[in-house]
């Protein structure tokens, strides 16, 4: 099969088409003829070696961890999927013809295998760091970097939850955080001011997505710093803060209840932009530019 590997840390040059030999399930896996295959930061930050220091790569390297397709192999112990079924959910090396999902959901019908494809990684990331900073109804978050996947799906999931939610992005992302029931304001100089002025009864706990080293600030708004969490500053606990690098133990009970939400139109994911298997190197130069509403996300076939 095809798939995309990389032999050495680098540029996104370093990916290459290559023929491999197919994978096969494991107990309690499966495997998927691969439909499409979501684009997320880790992709980049894995390939440049960036991250070699908390998770190294073995060489060669496959890409991506989430994808949408049909089940074609069942591994031992599997219950409730057939061959055939339209699923998604989170394995390894996705970006590929085939490839192997450990937790995985059953696709709805009215949902594209491009939108299923960009859920997994988002809606298991927001559901965990809503449970880690202890969200509650009618409590107010804030989110910084509001208006990417995550973003997308932490802002959504809170509403479900009874929360207020003010989120940052720039001026251009505000209608879209509005459609999605934050209030909006833009990040920089004055964000405490800002923030105050639209939540004067004060902010309950703070998400850190972009990493763009505020935390002791939000830390300062809440005023508890273990109601603060980030996913992208490695030194939020230097300051108190949570950091949380890890997934949940089942996800797929997520991606279960993100389906039945989609299919009664009470959640949304915009993908910014679709790129086929051969330009995963260009999906992942616009991820790292950090600027996409939304996801994006790779089509196989």
């Amino acid at each position: 099969m095809k798939a995309i590997q990389f032999s050495e840390y680098g540029e996104p040059d370093v990916l290459k088409m290559v023929d491999i030999e197919e994978p096969h399930p494991g107990r309690g896996q499966v495997r998927v003829a691969v439909k499409a295959a979501g684009v997320n930061a880790l992709d980049w930050k894995l390939r440049s070696g960036i991250m070699h220091d908390f998770m190294p790569v073995s060489f060669p390297s496959g890409v991506g961890f989430e994808a949408s397709g049909i089940v074609d192999e069942i591994g031992e112990g599997v219950s409730g999927v057939s061959v055939g079924d339209a699923v998604f959910g989170i394995g390894s090396n996705t970006m590929a013809e085939n490839a192997i999902l450990t937790s995985w959901a059953h696709k709805p019908e009215d949902m594209s295998f491009e939108i299923a494809a960009g859920l997994p990684v988002v809606v298991e990331t927001a559901t965990r760091i809503l449970d880690q900073v202890g969200s509650k109804a009618g409590e107010t978050l804030l989110v910084s970097g509001a208006a990417g996947g995550v973003g997308t799906a932490v802002i959504q999931f809170a509403r479900h939850r009874g929360m207020t939610v003010i989120g940052t992005a720039s001026e251009g992302k505000h209608d879209y955080l509005r459609k999605l029931g934050a209030i909006p304001t833009v990040y920089g100089a004055g964000l405490a001011e800002r923030v105050r002025e639209l939540a004067p009864q004060g902010v309950d706990a703070a998400l850190d997505l972009a990493g763009s080293g505020i935390i002791p600030e939000l830390i300062e708004l809440v005023g508890d710093a273990a109601r603060v969490l980030s996913i992208s500053d490695f030194t939020a606990s230097e300051y108190g803060a949570q950091f949380s690098p890890d997934a949940q133990p089942h996800p797929e009970r997520v991606f279960a209840e993100t389906a039945r939400l989609y299919s009664e139109g009470s959640f949304q994911l915009h993908l910014e932009k679709t790129f086929p298997l051969t330009q995963v190197g260009e999906a992942q130069t616009l991820s790292r530019e950090g600027h996409v509403t939304g996801k994006l996300v790779v089509s196989v076939s």
